[in-house]
């Protein structure tokens, strides 16, 4: 097996699983469909092309820098709808993330999406349209394993600026499939089936939540707690 890891930043993100009608939400963390489309995207596949070779790919994401919610309001009004009213709506996105996103499978399907990557027939975007990646998408293609790709403490992602906002110890919350003999944490429904505006399925998936302790060499907090005068004084 092979894995395709990937760098999701950008000002904004959103991967919705749940969204309905005039409100659109967004998860915390990118969705397995959202990445899975994105990846389809840029092979050139359309909505209502099968998707069975993707659906074998293991997935997995880290969240490096999480960012925060963003809520957005919006009015619209058609121009045959005079006297109608506005429509409101409501979405939601992240802002200011960054993730570190793995899928894993056989070699041949890895290299051709990273091949696709490269050169993507559609434009990557993170989620929505209106969300363009602020870097390339493609990170590495590697033969290490998915859980171990995702713990590995030197590919943290986070801005420098980030990192300096942060405590002396951070803790990265990971969220990817089972493997078939362990014991689910979650149940969630966004493995896609079909993209088919006319007929949009998406499956249930097993994942596992774990999370990553590191240092955090470039914390001001933990550089003032060294230098702080009145430190030696305490107790």
């Amino acid at each position: 097996m092979t894995t395709l890891v990937m760098h999701l930043a950008g000002p904004l993100q959103s991967w919705g699983t749940g969204s309905r009608f005039m409100r659109r939400g967004t998860d915390r963390l990118p969705s397995k469909s959202g990445v899975l489309g994105m990846l389809a995207a840029a092979r050139g596949l359309r909505r209502t092309d099968p998707l069975a070779e993707l659906l074998r790919l293991r997935f997995g994401t880290r969240a490096d820098q999480p960012g925060r919610v963003l809520r957005e309001y919006q009015t619209a009004r058609g121009l045959d709808s005079a006297g109608q009213g506005s429509r409101q709506s409501e979405r939601y996105f992240l802002s200011d993330a960054a993730f570190l996103a793995a899928v894993e499978g056989p070699a041949g399907i890895i290299e051709g999406l990273a091949e696709a990557m490269r050169r993507p027939h559609f434009i990557p975007y993170l989620g929505r349209r209106s969300c363009p990646p602020s870097r390339p998408v493609l990170k590495a293609v590697t033969d290490s394993p998915l859980r171990e790709v995702l713990h590995d403490r030197e590919s943290w992602l986070a801005s420098p600026a980030w990192r300096r906002s942060m405590g002396p110890t951070v803790g990265l919350r990971i969220v990817r499939d089972a493997e078939p003999d362990e014991t689910a944490d979650e149940v969630v429904r966004d493995a896609p089936v079909s993209f088919d505006p006319e007929r949009r399925e998406y499956e249930w998936r097993k994942v596992i939540e774990e999370r990553l302790e590191m240092p955090n060499p470039d914390s001001s907090r933990s550089s003032d707690l060294e230098h702080d005068p009145f430190a030696a004084l305490e107790g």
